[in-house]
This record gives C-alpha cells, structure tokens and sequence, in this order.
C-alpha cells in the first residue's frame, strides 16, 4: 500500500494535496466482509428447502414478497458495508486535511512571524536614520545659534590692550550697570513672530536674520531658549510642532490669557486634538523631572513675554503668533499642565 504520507512542500512550506489510492485498507475490508456475506446468504438459500410448491388457487402475492424480502436481506447489509466503509475513509480524509491544513497554519505563522522581524529591523533602520538626520538639522540649528552668540560677543567685547585708545567723541557713556540688551533697538512684532516659528530650513535666511534681532532681546532670548528645549524633549517622543493641526482661538480669547484669565475662559486655547501627543507629552510630564521642569519654565516664560507682546500686537499678529511652533508647544503642554482647565 502507498504511503499516505507523503507530500511535496511548496516554497512557503505549506504542503499539496496528496494522491491517494484508489483501494485502501477501508475497501479491502468491505470487499472481503461483502463477499462473505455474499456467500454465506447465497449458501443459506440455496441449501434451505423452501417447500412444496404452492397448492392450485394459492395467491402468488405471498411468492413475490417472499422474493422481496429475501433481496433485502442479502443485499442491505452488503449496502451497510458499504456505507460504513464510506464513511471511514471520509473520516479518515477528513483526519489527513485537518492535520495538513494544522500544518499549513504553522508555516504561515512562522512565515509572518520572520516576516515581522524583519519589517522591524528595516523600521529600526528607518527610525536610526530620521533620529541622525534629526540630530544633524538640531547641530546645524546649534551651531546658527553659536555663530549668532559668538558674533555678539565680539561685537561687545572690550578692545585689546595693543589697540590703541578711543578718543573721547568715539567712545559711547553708558551709564553703569546697563547691559548690551538695553542699548538694542526694540524687537519688532514681526520679527518676534518670524522668530518663534524658528527657521525653516538651513538656507532661510530671513528666519535666521530674525532669530538673530530676537537673541538681542533679553524676554525673547530666554523664551527662544526654553522653547528650543522643549521642542527637542518632545522630538525625542517623536511629537513635532509640524505634525499638529490644532484648533485656533480668536484673538480676544488669546488677550484675555495676556491679561491674566485662566481657567475655562481660556479654554479655546488648548486646541490640541492629537490624543497621541497629549498621552506621550502627558506621560514625559508625569515620568521626565528634566521634562517637567523645562515645560513649566517654558509655560511660564511664554505667559511673561506673551503679555508684553499683547500690549502693542494687532489682531493679526496674535493670529499669526498662534501659528508659529512655539505657540503650538504652548497649546500642547499648557493642556496638559492643566493650564486651560
């Protein structure tokens, strides 16, 4: 008898129909239970004396029942045989497909489970390369910021002992005690703006022209810098301010928060629906003390400089403030702060 067994693997390790027999042990079993009862019923017949035959004016319906039932009993149990031998190999058909179809589940689980770790090297690749060249755009933006710093500093830096003395109409009297800061010209709203946003790109030279008049701003300068922080906490979650689309208040709502209304009259600021920002941000504020101590700084620097900035700002220009970075991080973190409830 073949091998039952046998199968041919395919190149996902799932396993083809078989061929089987046509004879198998089920139908030699029935072919010999067949012809013993064969023989048995036709010696039993043949060997039994059946009688005179029927006396004149005897109905011959009693010879065709007779007749019938001696059909039935020798051909229906042959036919139970049968039945039964059916219903065998189909059970054992049956056993052979849910043991190959068990089989054929294993090897596409295995097949998927290979195939998710290597989906998940190749996001681990991706996930490394975003984290480099997002470290790269942060040292480019650092090293801007150090330039603007150095420049500064060599512009107020006192002249060496070799250079020779200024002459008194070329020297500036400043009073004492009054810094670099006090003597810059006032910020411009637009510049302010232009700043909280950050630049776009290393080539967006008006961003960092911006940048650069803001750093002379003592209030900007330390709201630029808490800002940067907190927006390279959060990248570190993967939550950039780009990414948010949050719902925008009218500006009478953002005067109201300059001039010290908190609570539900200042909800409509918290327009952050992104649930995934707020549960990351959420829980950095609850686990980072690092994290929670720069949010509040920032928090608290952006409610001192944004009041100042209310003061002299149109309605379009909180409009636009709104828009910038900077402001979305204040959205974000202030709602989980609880500073809108």
């Amino acid at each position: 008898m073949a091998n039952q067994n046998d199968s041919r693997p395919t190149p996902l390790g799932i396993y083809d129909r078989t061929e089987r027999p046509v004879i198998t042990a089920i139908e030699i079993i029935a072919l010999g239970l067949s012809a013993v009862w064969l023989i048995g019923s036709a010696v039993f017949f043949l060997t039994l004396d059946t009688g005179t035959a029927p006396a004149e004016g005897e109905p011959t319906g009693i010879d065709s029942l007779r007749f019938i039932m001696t059909m039935l009993a020798i051909f229906l149990p042959v036919a139970m045989i049968w039945v039964a031998a059916t219903a065998a190999r189909s059970s054992r058909v049956m056993r052979e497909e849910s043991r190959r179809l068990q089989t054929a589940i294993d090897a596409i689980r295995h097949a998927y489970v290979a195939q998710s770790q290597g989906r998940g090297a190749i996001n681990d690749q991706s996930v490394q390369k975003k984290l480099d060249e997002i470290a790269a755009a942060q040292k480019k933006t650092e090293t801007a910021l150090a330039m603007f710093h150095s420049t500064r500093d060599r512009a107020i830096a006192p002249a060496p002992a070799s250079a020779p003395a200024n002459t008194a109409e070329d020297q500036v009297a400043l009073p004492l005690g009054t810094r670099a800061e006090d003597m810059a010209p006032p910020l411009s709203n637009a510049d302010f703006i232009r700043a909280m946003n950050f630049p776009e790109t290393a080539e967006d030279t008006e961003g960092f022209t911006a940048l650069r008049r803001a750093l002379k701003d003592r209030q900007a300068k330390e709201l630029i810098q808490a800002s940067q922080d907190v927006l390279t906490l959060l990248s570190q979650d993967g939550i950039y301010m780009d990414d948010l689309r949050p719902d925008m208040a009218r500006p009478e709502i953002w005067r109201k928060f300059a001039a010290g209304e908190r609570g539900r009259a200042v909800a409509a600021l918290g327009g952050v629906r992104d649930r995934s920002s707020l549960a990351l941000a959420a829980g950095r504020m609850r686990q980072d003390p690092i994290f929670r101590d720069a949010a509040h700084h920032f928090l608290r620097k952006f409610d001192q400089t944004f009041a100042g900035f209310a003061e002299t700002a149109s309605d379009t220009e909180i409009s636009d403030l709104a828009h910038t970075r900077t402001a979305r991080a204040f959205m974000l973190l202030g709602r989980v702060a609880g500073t809108f409830d």
